[in-house]
């Protein structure tokens, strides 16, 4: 430490010389280590999709979709595929069959009763109980 002997105060300072020697000591160091020596973890790379598969895509998202008629029972399509009432609980138990996410959204009209939503919920809860409904409105398409 150095001292500095003008007033009769006495100020101490820091001496950064040893503390700037070590650095650029650590620098040359650092600089002079063989960089193929250096090995961290290894990284895959991402491929780009393959846009000339035959295959059609397996749509992963199941939509249900009501429409409600003026004196009518609602009608019912999953993914724009017609399904009869009757018939939508063991469809839903083939689809939700394979699958590890159990998501379904669930589209209705406004004007929709709620007894038709209900009855769509508790077909998809029979299906499959751990399916997961999201409720939506149906938009002007």
């Amino acid at each position: 430490m150095a001292m500095q002997m003008g007033n009769n105060r006495a100020r101490a300072e820091i001496n950064v010389t040893p503390m700037i020697d070590v650095l650029l000591v650590l620098i040359i160091i650092f600089l002079m280590v063989p960089r193929d020596k250096m090995h961290g973890e290894e990284a895959e790379v991402p491929h780009p999709a393959n846009l000339n598969t035959s295959e059609p895509e397996v749509e992963r998202t199941v939509v249900i979709e009501l429409r409600s008629h003026q004196q009518e029972r609602a009608t019912i399509s999953i993914n724009r595929q017609p399904v009869a009432w009757d018939s939508l609980t063991p469809t839903l138990k083939e689809i939700y069959k394979q699958r590890a996410e159990k998501v379904l959204f669930l589209k209705g009209d406004e004007g929709l009763a709620f007894e038709d939503v209900a009855q769509v919920i508790g077909a998809a809860h029979s299906a499959d109980p751990s399916i997961q409904v999201g409720l939506m409105t149906l938009g002007g398409d």
